[in-house]
């Protein structure tokens, strides 16, 4: 099977170099460094001599955000230790660079198509000392290329839902020969870790969701005159929104603006490139509704604000009582809705998320035991429940905050200590 999968990524090579130029012209990709996905002349490797080189490769922003405090913690493992972290999507790739522009011990570039020439010539290049994928990033290409040069390989916060296991077992003897190849496997939950066993992966362990571990500090650069516009009015939140969830936000909206007149309800998309064509689809609402970008001063009209920028939620969250998670009203969604309620449980939001939240369900579990997080049906219930809470005002529950992020540490400390086993070794 292998073999066939290798040979279709090489026939179909042109076509995915036609897709990424397609990506870039519609800028859904880096107009200068797209290359890097489809060219090994622009793989630009950077390995010192001397130096252990890490390679993490995560998919997007929310796998990246949860790596960034494992890779400060590895960095104090030993000395000479270096990066390269690879990302997918331009989000992720931005996200690198407000982190670690000015560390030079970590490198970023794109991730390459998974074709047998490029991945044969990234391995080369680079020749990582410890290689590791985060959540679902499985490309058979590159893990064969990793394991013939005999490179450890760890898979961390290892995600398999339902609906990716049912795949994968159609071709039984193929995720066996894959998931096997991997040195250690830590689960993102103990349904990831069933599935891992059942495809034969090695060292599979469960210490909880890596996304624990977000750092929760806010690097809020809001600007005076728009924090003193958010201080005056009832402010609640819908995170990580996916396509018709700003509808069933707005409608709650217009609910709760019938007790509290000065409700602004700020909406932050999962996907930003979506913030022309959400706005064109509120119109019809016929309320005021700003499209704020860096730098933009909110007018004092706005009751619906969109938020079209990266990296913004935290700063937002600590003027929210209440937050609501996206990807999870949608019932075709089932199997994979979810989206990540931790940095809003650390800034002390109650959060409130659909029926459909398998891919973050044990975390919810978790929120939901500590009464942190809540199920809601529909836009009339969320509405009640944030009349409600806007009734008073926002109040820290410090204990629970401490059980979120003692959760975490506890998570980091035990996947450092896996990674170190491969290190020091």
């Amino acid at each position: 099977m292998f073999l066939v999968y290798k040979s279709l990524t090489s026939i179909f090579y042109p076509l995915l170099l036609l897709i990424i130029y397609f990506r870039k012209f519609v800028k859904k990709e880096d107009k200068v460094r797209f290359k890097e996905k489809i060219f090994s002349s622009h793989f630009n490797p950077k390995k010192e001599n001397g130096t252990f080189l890490i390679w993490i490769h995560g998919a997007s922003i929310g796998e990246i955000t949860s790596i960034i405090p494992l890779v400060k913690e590895l960095k104090n493992l030993r000395k000479e230790i270096n990066f390269l972290i690879t990302t997918t999507t331009m989000s992720s790739g931005i996200l690198i660079e407000k982190y670690f522009s000015t560390d030079k011990q970590i490198v970023h570039r794109y991730f390459p198509v998974d074709a047998p020439h490029l991945s044969r010539k990234f391995i080369n290049s680079w020749m990582p000392n410890l290689a590791c994928f985060v959540d679902s990033e499985i490309w058979p290409n590159f893990i064969n290329e990793i394991k013939k040069n005999k490179i450890p390989l760890i898979l961390v916060n290892g995600r398999i839902t339902e609906k990716t296991f049912k795949r994968w077992k159609i071709i039984r003897g193929f995720a066996e020969k894959i998931f096997s190849s991997f040195d250690i496997c830590l689960a993102s939950n103990k349904k990831s870790m069933i599935h891992l066993q059942n495809f034969k992966a090695k060292n599979v362990k469960y210490f909880g969701n890596l996304k624990f571990i977000t750092n929760s500090n806010s690097s809020s650069n809001l600007k005076d005159v728009n924090k003193f516009f958010l201080d005056k009015h009832k402010v609640w939140c819908a995170a990580s929104t996916h396509n018709y969830e700003e509808e069933f936000c707005v409608n709650a909206h217009l609910e709760i603006k019938k007790v509290h007149n000065n409700v602004i309800t700020i909406i932050i998309p999962r996907h930003i490139n979506r913030i022309d064509k959400i706005h064109k689809k509120l119109k019809k609402f016929n309320i005021k509704i700003q499209i704020l970008n860096d730098n933009d001063v909110i007018n004092s009209d706005t009751e619906i604000l969109l938020i079209n920028s990266f990296g913004k939620l935290t700063q937002y969250f600590k003027y929210c009582k209440s937050v609501f998670i996206g990807k999870s009203i949608l019932k075709k969604l089932i199997s994979v809705g979810g989206q990540n309620p931790i940095e809003a449980a650390k800034f002390g939001c109650k959060i409130y998320h659909g029926p459909y939240v398998s891919n973050f369900d044990e975390v919810y579990e978790f929120l939901n035991n500590i009464n942190v997080a809540e199920k809601i049906e529909n836009f009339k219930e969320i509405s009640l429940k944030i009349t409600n809470d806007l009734n008073s005002p926002k109040i820290m529950n410090e204990e629970n905050i401490k059980k979120i992020n003692n959760y975490g540490k506890e998570i980091l400390k035990k996947t450092v200590t896996e990674f170190s086993k491969i290190i020091l070794k």
